[in-house]
C-alpha cells in the first residue's frame, strides 16, 4: 500500500502560474525576477491557506534556478531545482516563529544568515507566523532585516499583520493575498477530482468551497473528508448530509411560504429544521444570505455575483422576479436585526419565529420613504377564529320586502311602498330626529335588535333603506369581542415592545420577561403581575398605550388589563441593633431567653 498525501499537499502549486487565485500578486513577483530588482525583505499577509508560504517557496526556488525560463519560472531541471524538489536545498531555511519566538532562537538564525550560499544566488530565510515573535526578539531582528548582507532575503508570513511591529512593516515590501472566489477554488477542485478519477456534482464541490470561506486548503481538506464519505462519487445530497449544511430547498420553500402568507406552513418548516439539528443562528444568517441572493438575481447585471452553480442560479432567477424589491428590502433587514438580538434573546425561537411572521406579513405593506417600517404584527390565528365564528352567525329574522312605507306625501297619493332594512320590531326613528354625533354614545344601545339591521345594510343582496336610517347605521360598529388566545396574546405583547421608542428602554427590558395571563377569554379580562410597586409605577404610565394596542390588534374591545404586584415570599427582617437582633433570635428559639436568665448573660 502506497504512502497517503494528502490534496493540500500532493497538488500544491510548483510554479507561479499554478498558483490560485492570486494572480496580480504571482505577476509582480515574476517581473521582478526577471528585472533583477530584489527586494532583501517581503511580508506576505492574508488569511490561512491562500498560499503565501507557498509563494515565498516558488519565490526562493525560481532565485536561485540556474537555467530560468524566458517567462520567468524556474526550469525545474537543473542542481537547485531539484534540490529544492527534493527537500534538501541548503538555500531555504523556514523558521516556525510561532514555537521559535525567543531571543536565541533570532540570533541562531542571524548566525546562519552570514554563511554564503553554496549553489544559487541567494539564500531565502522564510519565517512563518511572524507576528508570533516577542517584542524582544523584533528588537534583535530589526539591524539585520534592515541591512542584511548581499545573498540574504527574508519572507515573512503572518495571518494578522496589525501585530507586526510599525518598524518591521517599514522595511518590508508588503503583499497583501485576499481570499480566494468560489468559482477559483471550485475550478482547482475539479482539476483535483479529474487527476485522482472522482465523479463529481458541480453543485457539490460549490457547498465545498463556501464552506471553506475563501481559504484553498481548508477546500482541500474538506474535499478529502467528502471524498472518505462518498467513496469518490461526490453528490450534492452527500456532501450537505456530511458537512451538515442546509439545503438551498428550505429557503426556496420557505421563500414560496411567505410569498403565498401561509405562515402556519412557514413555522412547521422552521419546526422541521430545527428537529434536523440545524441551530436557529446559522439558519436566519443563511435565510438573510438567500434573500440578498435573490436581490441581486433581479438584474442581469448583478448575477454574477452569485457564487452558486448554474442551475441554482436559475432557480433564484425564477423566483427573485416573484419577489417585489420593497418586500426584500424589508425582509433583508429584518431577519439583520434578528441575527443580531439572537445571542441576546432569552427565547430564541420565538425571535426567529417572529421574524418569519413579519416577513410573511410585510408582503402587503406599502413601499415606506425610506425609513425603517415600523415593526408590527397583524393577527394571525384570532382572525381565523373570528372568521368562522361571523361565518356561522345567521339573523334570526329577515326584513319583509312588502312592507309598507312609513310615512306617504302631504298630497295622499299612492307611492310605491319602500323597503326598510331594520326589521318591524325596531324603534322608529323620526326623520327629524340628528344622528347620533359620536361613536360611545351609540355603544350604549340595544346592539341585539340594531345588528340584523346593520348586516342588512353591508349585505349585496339586500335592499336600500331610506336616507335616515342609512346615515344612523353608517355610523353605528359593532363592539369587536374576539375571544382573546394566550399565545396571540404574547405575540402581540412582545411586538408592542418593539414599537416603543427609545426612551423607554429600561420599561421595555423588563416587560420582555413579563407574562400577562388571560382571567376571561371571552370577556377580555386579562392580568399582570409586576415586581414591585417601582415597576408597577412604570406600567400605569403606558397602561393606556398597551391596553389600546391589545384591543385593536386581537380584535376585542373589551380588553382591560388588571395590574398587581407580587407579595414578597418572605417577609423582610430589618435589625438595627444588637438587641433586635437578639430579640429576634428569642423569638425563633424561646430557650435562649432561659439560657440568658440561667448564666446571666447580658449585651455589651
Amino acid at each position: 500500500m502506497s504512502e497517503y498525501i494528502v490534496s493540500a499537499r500532493k497538488y500544491r502549486p510548483m510554479t507561479f502560474d499554478s498558483v490560485v487565485g492570486q494572480t496580480s500578486i504571482a505577476t509582480t513577483l515574476k517581473n521582478a525576477i526577471q528585472s533583477g530588482k530584489l527586494a532583501h525583505a517581503y511580508l506576505f499577509c492574508g488569511p490561512r491557506g491562500v498560499g503565501k508560504t507557498t509563494c515565498a517557496r516558488i519565490f526562493a526556488k525560481t532565485i536561485n534556478c540556474l537555467n530560468p525560463r524566458q517567462d520567468g519560472e524556474a526550469c525545474g531541471e537543473c542542481e537547485s531545482c531539484l534540490a529544492f524538489n527534493e527537500q534538501r536545498s541548503m538555500n531555504i531555511h523556514e523558521l516556525d516563529a510561532a514555537s521559535n519566538n525567543s531571543v536565541d532562537d533570532i540570533r541562531a538564525l542571524i548566525d546562519q544568515v552570514r554563511i554564503p550560499p553554496q549553489i544559487g544566488k541567494y539564500k531565502v530565510f522564510i519565517i512563518d507566523e511572524v507576528h508570533m515573535l516577542s517584542t524582544q526578539a523584533f528588537n534583535a531582528f530589526l539591524k539585520t532585516l534592515e541591512e542584511p548582507p548581499a545573498h540574504a532575503i527574508f519572507i515573512l508570513a503572518t495571518t494578522e499583520k496589525h501585530k507586526i511591529l510599525p518598524t518591521i512593516l517599514s522595511r518590508c515590501q508588503i503583499y497583501d493575498f485576499q481570499r480566494m472566489s468560489v468559482e477559483n477554488m471550485v475550478r482547482h477542485l475539479e482539476h483535483v477530482a479529474q487527476q485522482e478519477g472522482y465523479t463529481y456534482e458541480p453543485a457539490a464541490l460549490t457547498v465545498i468551497a463556501q464552506k471553506a470561506d475563501g481559504g484553498m486548503r481548508d477546500a482541500l481538506s474538506i474535499f478529502d473528508q467528502v471524498v472518505s464519505f462518498t467513496g469518490g462519487n461526490i453528490t450534492y445530497q452527500r456532501v450537505i448530509e456530511n458537512l451538515n449544511v442546509l439545503d438551498y430547498d428550505y429557503y426556496f420553500r420557505l421563500v414560496d411560504m411567505m410569498l403565498e402568507k401561509k405562515i402556519s406552513e412557514s413555522l412547521l418548516l422552521y419546526n422541521e429544521i430545527l428537529q434536523r439539528g440545524f441551530d436557529g443562528a446559522p439558519f436566519i444568517s443563511g435565510l438573510a444570505t438567500h434573500l440578498r441572493d435573490l436581490l441581486v438575481s433581479r438584474d442581469p447585471q448583478t448575477t454574477s455575483l452569485l457564487e452558486v452553480s448554474e442551475d441554482i442560479r436559475q432557480r433564484y432567477a425564477q423566483q427573485a422576479q416573484r419577489c417585489k424589491p420593497q418586500w426584500l428590502y424589508r425582509a433583508i433587514r429584518l431577519c439583520n436585526d434578528c441575527d443580531q438580538a439572537y445571542r441576546t434573546s432569552r427565547n430564541k425561537r420565538l425571535q426567529v419565529e417572529l421574524t418569519l411572521i413579519e416577513c410573511a406579513q410585510a408582503i402587503d405593506d406599502e413601499p415606506g420613504a425610506g425609513r425603517r417600517p415600523a415593526r408590527l404584527l397583524k393577527p394571525i390565528f384570532a382572525l381565523l377564529a373570528a372568521a368562522a365564528k361571523e361565518a356561522s352567525a345567521v339573523p334570526q329574522s329577515q326584513p319583509s320586502s312588502s312592507a309598507p312605507s312609513p310615512s306617504t306625501p302631504s298630497s295622499g297619493a299612492p307611492v310605491a311602498p319602500q323597503p326598510v332594512a331594520r326589521p318591524q320590531t325596531a324603534p322608529s326613528v323620526s326623520a327629524s330626529r340628528p344622528p347620533a354625533p359620536s361613536r360611545p354614545a351609540l355603544k350604549t344601545l340595544d346592539r341585539a335588535n340594531l345588528g340584523p339591521s346593520i348586516r342588512g345594510h353591508h349585505s349585496s343582496s339586500a335592499p336600500a333603506s331610506s336616507p335616515v336610517v342609512a346615515d344612523q347605521t353608517a355610523v353605528l360598529a359593532p363592539v369587536e369581542s374576539t375571544p382573546v388566545d394566550a399565545a396571540e396574546l404574547l405575540i402581540q405583547w412582545q411586538a408592542f415592545i418593539l414599537t416603543m421608542p427609545r426612551e423607554e428602554t429600561a420599561i421595555a427590558q423588563r416587560m420582555r420577561i413579563m407574562q400577562p395571563a388571560v382571567a376571561d377569554p371571552a370577556t377580555g379580562a386579562l392580568k399582570l403581575t409586576v415586581d414591585n410597586d417601582e415597576v408597577a409605577q412604570m406600567m400605569k404610565e403606558i397602561l393606556p398605550r398597551v391596553t389600546c394596542y391589545l384591543r385593536h390588534h386581537l380584535h376585542n374591545d373589551r380588553i382591560a388589563l388588571d395590574l398587581s404586584v407580587a407579595e414578597p415570599s418572605q417577609p423582610q427582617m430589618h435589625v438595627y441593633d444588637k438587641r433586635s437582633h437578639l430579640n429576634h433570635l428569642i423569638n425563633l428559639n424561646p430557650v435562649l431567653k432561659d439560657l440568658q436568665e440561667v448564666f446571666r448573660l447580658e449585651l455589651e
